[in-house]
C-alpha cells in the first residue's frame, strides 16, 4: 500500500473515531442550542453521556449516536429547566432502578394513551443493559414498540426539568426539588417475574398512568 493510500486510511479511521463523531455532535448540538448553551457545555453533556451509556452498554457500534440522542434530550431538559425552552406540554419523569421495566413500560404506556398531551422520559438509578425481553413482549401485545428505547442514568437536567416525578422502586435516588410534584408507585421488579406476572405490572402502570393523566393533562 502507498504512503498516501496509508495517510488516507488514518485520516478516515480519525473521522470515525469515537471522539471525532462526538465532537461533530457536540458541534451540532452547541448550533441547534445556541443562545441558550453553551459549546463548551454542549460537549461537556454529549462526552459525559457516552461514558454513562457505556458502563452498561453491551454493543458499543452505536454508542456515539445514542450518545448524541440522550445528550440532545438532556440539553433540552437543562434549556427547559432554565426557562430558556418552552414546555409546551407537562413534563413526566419516570425512575426506577435499572430503566429496563417498570419505568420503561410506563413511559410506553404514557406516550401510548396521552398523545403528545405530555412528554415523557424515563431514567434509572442505577440502569440496565437492554429492555428486557418480557416488557418488549408485553407492550408489542398492545401494539406499542420499543425497539428505539434504551436503559438510561439518572441526570439531575431531566429532574430539575420535570413537572411529575413518578418513582418505582428506587429509594431516595432521584434528588428532590420544591414545586415539583413527586409520586411513588409500588410494583413488583418484572425482571423477578414470569410473562404474565410481566402482564400484570403493566396492566397496574396502565391504571397508574391513566389517573396521572386524567390529573395532569386531562382530555379538552
Amino acid at each position: 500500500m502507498s504512503s498516501g493510500a496509508v495517510a488516507g486510511s488514518r485520516g478516515q479511521d480519525a473521522l470515525l473515531s469515537p471522539d471525532s463523531i462526538l465532537h461533530r455532535a457536540a458541534e451540532r448540538l452547541a448550533h441547534q442550542f445556541r443562545g441558550m448553551i453553551g459549546e463548551e457545555t454542549a460537549e461537556r453533556v454529549v462526552f459525559e453521556s457516552y461514558t454513562a451509556l457505556g458502563r452498561t452498554a453491551r454493543v458499543q457500534t452505536h454508542l456515539p449516536s445514542l450518545a448524541e440522542k440522550f445528550a440532545r434530550d438532556r440539553l433540552t431538559a437543562l434549556a427547559q429547566s432554565k426557562g430558556l425552552l418552552a414546555k409546551p406540554v407537562p413534563e413526566v419523569l419516570f425512575v426506577c432502578v435499572q430503566n429496563s421495566g417498570r419505568s420503561q413500560m410506563a413511559a410506553a404506556l404514557t406516550r401510548h394513551l396521552a398523545g403528545d398531551r405530555v412528554h415523557v422520559r424515563s431514567a434509572g438509578s442505577q440502569p440496565g443493559t437492554e429492555i428486557l425481553p418480557a416488557v418488549v413482549a408485553v407492550l408489542g401485545e398492545l401494539g406499542i414498540e420499543v425497539a428505539e428505547e434504551f436503559p438510561k442514568p439518572l441526570t439531575d437536567d431531566v429532574v430539575r426539568a420535570a413537572d411529575a416525578v413518578v418513582t418505582m422502586g428506587c429509594g431516595d435516588a432521584c434528588p428532590l426539588y420544591p414545586g415539583k410534584r413527586y409520586l411513588d408507585w409500588h410494583l413488583d421488579d418484572p425482571g423477578r417475574l414470569d410473562l404474565a406476572g410481566v402482564r400484570r405490572v403493566r396492566d397496574e402502570i396502565r391504571l397508574h398512568v391513566e389517573q396521572l393523566l386524567s390529573e395532569l393533562a386531562p382530555r379538552v
